[in-house]
């Protein structure tokens, strides 16, 4: 049997393996590799760089909370931008949703949606959308010109580091929230509260001091470092339990982990991660 071994420098002595059958794709583009495996248990798996991006089994359980969450508390989201996201799972999220008028995929990589069209063709039907704009270039300073113009921004990112290292600065989120509208949210992948708690507070007081509201939360997904990995809600306005949309949510097709009972949960934290420390 062959084993795949995450290599990701965040892992700090922690590896993830997961048995394959095949190698279906490598490719080194201009930014970084990217490879898909066969796997045993769990499909079809996107790696980028040597860190797990998405498996078929699990990845809705990622994909949905970095949408629904931010979604179902602004009230009439309708311009949506997606930072990265290549791979297409938060863009057929966000496709869901009959009100939203137009949605940007700002992707630097190319080669990864090419490759994710190929290899995980039930997230096609989002890309050909109308409503779609797909940009290939760098989202830091994409959104540099986009003032007032996203009532959402869903920021995708693998890990901080490469070419996305730039998408965890105080720069960059000082850009998203001029980016954003009146009631904006934005909402970020920011790491396992398991393995990365310094980091994580380093994000948080960052952004504190940017946005009014500023809250972590969580999903659990088996292919991740610890299993699980959270989410900055970031918000000018909205605070994330308070107004929750139950009518969109029932009118949402094929979820598999969000509700509104999850959304709520999600924010409640364990005792060892204050916070507030």
């Amino acid at each position: 049997m062959n084993w795949f071994t995450e290599t990701s420098e965040t892992a700090q002595g922690r590896q993830v393996q997961v048995a394959y059958t095949k190698k279906l794709d490598s490719f080194q583009s201009g930014f970084q590799q990217i490879e898909v495996y066969e796997t045993v248990s769990f499909g079809k798996m996107l790696v980028l760089d040597g860190a797990i991006q998405l498996t078929a089994y699990d990845h809705f359980a990622y994909h949905e909370m970095i949408v629904h969450v931010p979604m179902n508390v602004h009230p009439d989201p309708k311009h949506v931008l997606i930072v990265g996201g290549g791979d297409g799972g938060a863009l057929a999220e966000v496709v869901k949703y009959p009100t939203v008028e137009t949605i940007v995929l700002c992707e630097i990589d190319k080669a990864v949606i090419e490759l994710s069209r190929k290899h995980f063709p039930e997230f096609n039907k989002a890309f050909d959308d109308k409503r779609v704009t797909v940009n290939i270039g760098d989202a830091a300073e994409y959104i540099k010109k986009k003032a007032n113009a996203f009532d959402v921004i869903i920021i995708d990112s693998s890990d901080p580091i490469g070419p996305a290292e730039v998408l965890f600065g105080k720069t960059f989120y000082r850009d998203v929230f001029l980016a954003l509208t009146a009631e904006g949210i934005a909402v970020s992948q920011s790491e396992s509260m398991y393995y990365h708690r310094d980091f994580i507070a380093k994000l948080f007081h960052q952004n504190k001091a940017i946005f009014p509201i500023n809250e972590y939360y969580f999903t659990l997904v088996p292919t991740y470092p610890s299993g699980t990995i959270g989410f900055s809600f970031c918000s000018k306005l909205r605070e994330p339990v308070d107004k929750i949309a139950p009518h969109r949510i029932e009118g949402l097709a094929g979820l598999r982990y969000y509700s509104e009972a999850i959304h709520r949960s999600c924010f409640v934290l364990p005792a060892f991660f204050d916070r507030n420390n």
